[in-house]
């Protein structure tokens, strides 16, 4: 039933939980997973400053990265990582599309009531586009 999983990190608590939730998932299921990050460019976003952040993102999600990768041979999974630029929500959604996985996997942030309202939840945003299922770790 599950065969891919597409864990959305960000470095955050929550997204670490994500990581473990879908790390079980993965094992139990024998499922591929995928790890995607997100680096948010600047507004208006120029290209030389575009390729800079992407520069920046993957140095730091590499770093993290590698704690992962040790966490996920030790359960005996070898995910996928891939860190792309873009808005969050689009790009998990992108990417859940174009991979073709069944389940996202994703962590609840820790934003107030106000912040949600001004700025929206990427993983409501999530929810409501994803083709496939999406579980939110809290």
């Amino acid at each position: 039933m599950i065969q891919r999983i597409l864990v959305a990190y960000d470095g955050s608590k929550p997204s670490e939980k994500a990581f473990e939730f879908g790390l079980d998932i993965a094992r139990k299921y024998g499922a591929e997973m995928i790890v995607l990050s997100v680096a948010r460019p600047p507004e208006p976003a120029e290209v030389v400053e575009t390729e800079a952040v992407l520069e920046s993102a993957k140095e730091y999600y590499e770093r993290h990265f590698a704690e992962l990768r040790e966490k996920a041979s030790a359960a005996g999974v070898s995910p996928k990582f891939d860190v792309v630029v873009g808005h969050p929500a689009a790009q998990i959604v992108h990417a859940a599309n174009d991979r073709g996985v069944d389940l996202v996997v994703m962590g609840h942030t820790g934003k107030s009531l106000v912040q949600r309202w001004l700025l929206g939840s990427v993983s409501k945003r999530v929810l409501s586009y994803a083709h496939c299922t999406v579980a939110v770790v809290r």
